[in-house]
């Protein structure tokens, strides 16, 4: 008997056209798609102007692209599917440090610098000694450990944002520890800023009375053979964004005191130890 679709039996007859031939986890991923979706449609009794606004806010999200800005990105970040997927695919012990979205300003190959070396190149902002140590689960040091860190100037924007204002490879840096897994580099001290906020994805959190803006961090992503990767930020403690960052970033375990730096040699100084797990 031919399966008519239904208002009733919608997602069953949908996803009974599916060929024998497909890939077992595509079919299985867009069965689930299918049933949640139209459950959704059902649950919300969807009207057929809304679908079109629907249509409509997709449609633009997709023009607004570009290689420079990537608004599905954004619009992933935003209802915190970033933060789900990565939270189901890096869970980890106690004390593992805990993993956070990558961003868009992640660039490749930045400047090997070696210990005690400043990030910042543009001299302003307020200065900063970052330091601590990585370990393995069981307390011990991870040498060669390879520490990837960027962060934005003290206006809020990273270099790849403002080519020709900033030095190129300002606030980034690599840096690899030694037999004592330490490290320590100066930098200034992050500062909040929105995300792009002119387009589809901004229109959609001015409807829901959300703000654009992600709380002050600095990024480090930080690898060593045999060791799985961790991609995290470090936050600063008390800043007014914490708890409504507008990409669900933030972890308590992430958040860090930044104190007037004891040594004398910067403004500020903050201090976090990395842990790693076994590959």
């Amino acid at each position: 008997m031919t399966d008519y679709f239904t208002e009733t039996g919608s997602a069953e007859t949908v996803n009974a056209r599916v060929g024998e031939g497909t890939d077992p986890r595509l079919a299985t991923v867009m069965a689930a798609l299918v049933r949640h979706l139209h459950a959704f449609i059902k649950e919300v009794q969807l009207t057929g102007d809304e679908w079109d606004v629907a249509i409509e806010f997709l449609t633009r999200t997709g023009q607004i692209c570009s290689n420079e800005r990537q608004e599905f990105i954004l619009l992933s970040d935003t209802l915190g599917v970033s933060m789900l997927v990565d939270a189901l695919n890096n869970r980890r012990p106690a004390p593992a440090t805990e993993n956070t979205v990558l961003g868009p300003f992640h660039v490749a190959d930045a400047p090997m610098r070696s210990m005690g070396d400043t990030i910042s190149q543009g001299g302003k902002g307020e200065p900063c000694l970052y330091r601590g140590r990585v370990f393995d689960l069981a307390g011990n040091p991870v040498a060669g450990a390879l520490i990837d860190v960027w962060s934005d100037n003290e206006d809020g924007f990273y270099d790849v944002q403002q080519p020709g204002l900033q030095p190129k490879w300002n606030n980034r840096g690599r840096f690899l520890t030694g037999a004592d897994g330490a490290y320590h580099f100066f930098g200034i001290r992050p500062v909040s800023y929105p995300i792009p906020h002119d387009g589809p994805v901004g229109m959609m959190l001015q409807a829901l009375g959300r703000h654009p803006w992600r709380p002050a961090h600095t990024h480090f992503m930080v690898s060593a053979p045999g060791y799985e990767r961790i991609v995290t930020h470090t936050f600063v403690a008390g800043d007014r964004y914490l708890e409504s960052d507008a990409v669900f970033g933030v972890k308590a375990s992430l958040i860090v005191d930044f104190v007037p730096d004891p040594t004398g040699q910067a403004q500020w100084c903050a201090d976090f130890d990395f842990v790693m797990v076994p590959a």
